[in-house]
Parts: structure tokens; sequence; C-alpha cells
């Protein structure tokens, strides 16, 4: 198995020391440490180009995390999307998101905490994380800050500017890395 990019390695590290897995491999979190949500994490690397992204590999992630946590796509409510805010990565996700979720893309809330926390590299995939174990766990959906414009490219439903209440009892959060490293947490309220 691969390792997974920035922070993403490290709570790879940690949980395969720390955390249980079930007999799929799953890991399995304290309801505590996660806000009462569970968590499955999945891979891919696509390797397409430094700085470049492809559409297969984000959606291979996405597709492996939600097939790990036997979650239907139809069911998630909410993404975090790496969402860097360029004109190469942003399309490109949109289109991986599309991809995985098809006719549902369009009943998902997305957006992206970048906008208040900064990039952060390696951390922000854990702020990323936070972010929607908190959104999910209060109920309230956090925004994309400072959003004046739809990318064209782009036809999601996004949190523009202010947080949404919400329930949702599946999210995802992306993170994708240089050189098409890419990883997907998939979060389920219990």
């Amino acid at each position: 198995m691969q390792s997974p990019p920035g922070s993403e390695l490290i709570r790879w590290r940690l949980l395969r020391r720390y955390a249980p897995r079930n007999d799929n491999g799953i890991y399995i979190l304290p309801a505590s440490t996660t806000h009462n949500c569970a968590v499955h994490i999945r891979l891919s690397s696509d390797a397409s180009h430094i700085t470049h992204p492809s559409t297969e590999g984000p959606s291979l992630a996405m597709q492996r995390a939600l097939a790990d946590g036997g979650i239907e796509p139809a069911r998630v409510g909410y993404i975090n999307a790496h969402g860097t805010g360029t004109d190469v990565n942003d399309p490109t996700e949109a289109a991986a998101i599309r991809q995985v979720f098809r006719s549902h893309t369009d009943q998902i809330a997305v957006s992206s905490t970048k906008s208040m926390h900064g990039h952060a590299l390696g951390a922000a995939a854990a702020m990323e994380a936070a972010a929607t174990v908190l959104g999910m766990h209060h109920r309230v959906l956090p925004p994309t800050a400072n959003f004046t414009e739809l990318d064209p490219a782009i036809q999601l439903d996004v949190i523009a500017n202010r947080a949404r209440p919400a329930e949702v009892e599946y999210a995802i959060s992306n993170s994708f890395a240089f050189g098409g490293l890419n990883a997907t947490l998939a979060f389920r309220r219990v």
C-alpha cells in the first residue's frame, strides 16, 4: 500500500498504530474522537503530472472511500473539497465529483474551507477533516468564504460565504497533493 500525502500520512500512521480494524480492514475510531462519526480513508495515485491533476485519481479515491464504508454515493450530503481556488484544480475536482456522484451531484452541498484557513500544505487535510466532522456534529456546514462568482466549469451546489444549516448523515473530505497523490476521508454519523 502506498503512503498518503502530507498530513494524511500522519493520520494514516496514527490509525495503523492505535485504531482497531474491523474484518474489512476499516479503522474504527471511538465516537468521542470523531464527534460521533465513523471514518474511512482511501487513497489513489495517478501520477499524471506534478501540478496538473487528472479526474481519474481523485474519483478513484472517492469511490474507494465510499466502497470501504459501504456508503452509497446518493447518501452523501456534503463534500469538503480540496478546492484550491485555481483554474486547473477546481474544474478538475468538480468533474471528478460529478464522475463519482453522477445525477446526485446536484444534491450535494460543497465547500472549501481552505478559503478560511489557507492551504497550509500538509496540515490542510487535517483542518478540512476537522471542519467536516464539526459541521456534521453541529449540523452547520462550513462555507467557502469570499466567494464571488461560480466558474461555469464548476456546476456544484457551493456553500457561498455563510454557513448552511444542514443535517447530513454522510460526508467526504478530499485532499490531493502534488504528483497525483489523492486521499479521501468518508465520514458517517453514528
